[in-house]
């Protein structure tokens, strides 16, 4: 298997280097938001006031960890359903996101814009978040405390595994994966 190896954060070579279907392994910084971050994080964009972080080449996390134990980094930080953040993404892409990890489709805003923007949607294993955890070398609350797990977090993270789902060329895993099925046992 060759896992390509990526350094957040990520540059417009690097999306264009990706293709849907590619095997990947981050390490670098990213940042985590859920839903309640995003509305409040395009709040901000509609009233030109600065972000938390400086969003060029970033990639967020659609995580809302569990409170780490002693001796831990973070607790199990498994991935969120991405399309609740789709009402929000166009706007953190055309500002400059470069990347996106979360579990499920997007919507085909969100895949315009990332085709537009040189963008990528990284799909992370559903139920796998204590493993995941394990990648986290280093976690940090930045904005939104009060949004409790779904506070705004800056993480280091080491080799932590993932898929192209979506990439800037318009590629779709999911639409790829129904084809192949569809011709395997359906159009026989």
């Amino acid at each position: 298997m060759n896992i390509k190896k990526l350094s957040a954060p990520l540059t417009d070579d690097t999306i264009l280097s990706l293709r849907t279907g590619d095997e990947v392994s981050i390490s670098g910084t990213i940042y985590t938001a859920r839903d309640q971050a995003h509305f409040r994080l395009v709040k901000l964009i509609e009233e030109n006031k600065p972000l938390p972080f400086d969003i060029q080449g970033q990639i967020i996390y659609y995580v809302g960890p569990t409170p780490e134990k002693p001796g831990e980094v973070i607790g199990s930080a498994g991935p969120t359903t991405s399309y609740r953040m789709d009402a929000y993404t166009p706007t953190l892409i055309k500002l400059g996101l470069k990347g996106m990890i979360g579990k499920g489709k997007r919507s085909i805003e969100v895949r315009e814009a990332m085709q537009k923007y040189k963008a990528v949607y990284f799909g992370a294993i559903g139920g796998a978040g204590a493993l995941i955890s394990k990648t986290i070398k280093d976690a940090k609350v930045i904005a939104y405390e009060d949004l409790l797990s779904e506070a705004v977090r800056k993480l280091l993270v080491e080799d932590f595994r993932v898929v192209v789902i979506n990439d800037a060329y318009g590629g779709d895993l999911y639409e790829d994966g129904k084809k192949q099925y569809e011709n395997k046992y359906i159009n026989r």
